[in-house]
């Protein structure tokens, strides 16, 4: 427990106080958010205001792992010990880092040509693609000394799911799906100011709470396991639970700043590494199938893209107003603070159903 809170306190101060660095920064360098107007209230003053502030919560969070796994072991002479990083935070950190770079390149290229163009979509899947392979290859093939590997070879909800074994090939795929649909979706989500901030704030704390359960119900703790025949055959529930908290907090201190009227947005660079985390963080606690109930907000916002674009194309007529979704209801009259206000409701239902989905599983198990 110590920590996941050494973890989440660093991420939180470093991002407090870090933004309004990253702030004047990108500003002297004129890294303004390139605007297009659409006709929405919620555009207009925000041309010039800096991006690329993911860049600061995805630093807050590897400095707070690195403080936080610190923190594990005390040597009797009060020296703190350094402990090797595990290939559960390597895969979710790597993953925070490469798809955040991946999104600092579209948003580098949006400030140099001061269009909101960008990478292509092509070009963003082709990167995410070849980023969750790797990561999913070295989640999949790379075991610990018990033979426990980060991601399984089976579709999981609560836990893994016995009959439906897909294979490491199999599984690899649907690493790669999860990490794009749901990097997509908080990229998607990212239209409003604190509106993806706080979400993803919120679902990165489930995750937390899931990860540091499952620690505490761990089939690899043997005390436990004496005593107890349910537990979480997991990889490193501790750490997964450190980076949840610790990129939860990061999102909190960020927020700080990104809230309306936000003096910074996170880009593309904090879009795509949150969603690429938060997918992991699905596989690695074996809650894959449940992320979509999780992260509902996410869903339900690329759920309804996906249809404004299939019906337009194929019937030429609009479903929604505008997508993504929040712009539908800014456009019917909703205020900007408004819509994210209740979009974050809506974002806390989905994840409290989905925690208590987890909960109820463990006491339908021990009762």
């Amino acid at each position: 427990m110590r920590a996941v809170v050494v973890a989440a306190a660093v991420a939180f101060i470093i991002s407090l106080f870090g933004t309004p660095v990253a702030i004047r920064v990108f500003t002297a360098l004129k890294a303004g958010q390139p605007i297009r107007s659409l006709g929405l209230a919620s555009n207009e003053g925000k041309k010039g205001t800096p991006a690329m502030g993911g860049v600061v919560f995805i630093v807050a969070t590897v400095i707070a792992y690195v403080a936080g796994h610190l923190a594990l072991v005390t040597l009797p002479e009060g020296q703190i010990a350094q402990v090797k990083p595990t290939m559960t935070a390597l895969v979710l950190l790597g993953l925070f880092v490469f798809c955040g770079a991946l999104g600092f390149v579209d948003d580098f290229i949006k400030v140099r040509q001061r269009n909101s163009d960008g990478l292509s979509a092509r070009g963003k899947l082709l990167g995410q693609a070849i980023i969750g392979t790797g990561f999913g290859v070295a989640a999949l093939y790379v075991a610990s000394s018990n033979g426990e590997t980060v991601a399984s070879e089976h579709i999981s909800f609560v836990r893994d799911i016995s009959w439906l074994d897909v294979g490491k090939v199999g599984s690899v795929m649907v690493f790669v799906f999860v990490i794009t649909a749901m990097s997509n979706g908080v990229n998607l989500t990212d239209g409003l100011d604190g509106l993806a901030t706080g979400v993803s704030a919120l679902v990165l704390g489930a995750y937390a709470l899931i990860g540091f359960w499952q620690y505490r119900h761990w089939c690899a703790d043997e005390a436990y396991v004496r005593t107890n025949d349910y537990c979480y055959q997991v990889r490193d529930p501790l750490e997964i639970a450190m980076i949840a908290a610790a990129a939860a907090a990061a999102c909190v201190g960020f927020l700080w700043w990104n809230t309306s009227p936000a003096r910074i947005f996170m880009g593309d660079v904090g879009a795509l590494g949150l969603g690429a985390l938060i997918g992991g963080l699905a596989v690695a606690t074996r809650t894959t199938l449940l992320s979509i109930l999780i992260g509902g907000l996410f869903v339900i916002i690329t759920v309804t893209w996906v249809i404004q674009i299939v019906s337009f194309r194929t019937t030429g007529k609009r479903v929604f107003r505008m997508v993504p979704l929040h712009h539908h209801f800014e456009l019917g009259g909703w205020s900007e603070v408004n819509i994210v206000v209740r979009f974050w409701t809506v974002a806390g239902v989905c994840l409290a159903m989905g925690l208590g989905v987890f909960y109820s599983d463990y006491l339908a198990a021990v009762g």
